[in-house]
């Protein structure tokens, strides 16, 4: 198996996946996904294509990631795993599209608007 190249991305976040076979190492920027992500809710999300199609001890995963918050990160990073799973298996395709992990979230930042606190926020209207 050669290594599969993957791209994942949500709100400002762009995720590059390398996946190959291996030892279950996951890295993301050269750390561990447990040190780069502490919290459990984040590492459930990471793990959830890998734990939906069985796969979580077979893969070395190695990832950057950069732009945006950390929940950002972590579903671009779990967009590009589901689409590297689904290039390793066609099979994987049918238990993680009713998941809804290989939709791709087309959501962003609204951009501001002049002559408005925010992009849809208004200055106070004064009658009198």
């Amino acid at each position: 198996m050669e290594k599969i190249h993957t791209v994942g991305r949500r709100k400002k976040s762009v995720a590059r996946l390398f996946l190959d076979k291996g030892k279950a190492q996951i890295n993301i920027n050269s750390k561990s996904y447990k040190e780069y992500f502490p919290t459990a809710a984040s590492q459930f999300k990471l793990l959830q294509p890998l734990n939906l199609t069985n796969n979580t001890d077979q893969f070395n995963i190695n990832v950057n990631v950069n732009g945006g918050g950390v929940s950002g990160q972590v579903e671009a990073i779990r967009l590009a795993l589901s689409r590297a799973l689904c290039i390793l298996d066609e099979e994987h395709r049918k238990k993680l599209k009713p998941e809804g992990l290989l939709t791709r979230d087309p959501r962003k930042v609204e951009r501001k608007k002049y002559g408005r606190k925010k992009a849809r926020k208004k200055f106070q209207f004064s009658k009198r």
